[in-house]
């Protein structure tokens, strides 16, 4: 894999890149949303990600404020996207049940969604997101099992439980390969 920049794009191995999202890549996350809600849905998943969210307005202030990527496969097929923001993050201030692993800079990896045909697609992100910055944190509801399972095989450590503006639970995590 090359790292190109943080502004330009990413290359994992020969079939994959990410790269900033742009407004007109909107329609193309929109229908991953959905998909992976779907997913979500077969999988016993039916609180995560419901009554619109994320929506149309949610991802164009990502791709606005310069948060949103995608990943793209030979032919510029989008077949993931997410959310990198860096830190704070608000509803990351209060932690119970644990404890973040430090407090230090961090990125969050949020609305992360792809197609139920793509594989390696969290390793892929999550490689890039620490090529920009050592120290992540993320979250998932609790009944995301694939999620889950993805977090704990990349090796994050789960701290603790947040709650989000709305008060719906998720479980956090945290990976620093900083120090």
């Amino acid at each position: 894999m090359v790292a190109v920049g943080r502004d330009l794009f990413y290359i994992c191995g020969m079939k994959r890149k990410i790269r900033r999202a742009r407004l007109d890549d909107v329609p193309a996350i929109m229908r991953l949303i959905d998909e992976a809600r779907g997913i979500m849905r077969s999988c016993g998943n039916m609180n995560q990600w419901i009554d619109g969210y994320p929506d149309e307005e949610t991802i164009e202030n990502d791709i606005n404020n310069c948060h949103c990527y995608v990943c793209e496969e030979q032919g510029g097929v989008i077949v993931a996207s997410f959310a990198f923001i860096p830190g704070p993050e608000p509803t990351y201030k209060d932690i119970y049940e644990g404890e973040w692993l430090d407090d230090h800079p961090y990125h969050v990896v949020h609305r992360l969604a792809s197609t139920a045909s793509s594989h390696g697609i969290f390793n892929d992100v999550m490689d890039y997101c620490l090529a920009v910055a050592r120290n992540l944190r993320i979250d998932t509801h609790r009944d995301n099992v694939i999620m889950r399972h993805v977090i704990k095989n990349y090796g994050f450590t789960y701290c603790g439980i947040i709650y989000l503006a709305n008060g719906d639970e998720r479980l956090a995590y945290q990976l620093n390969r900083a120090e």
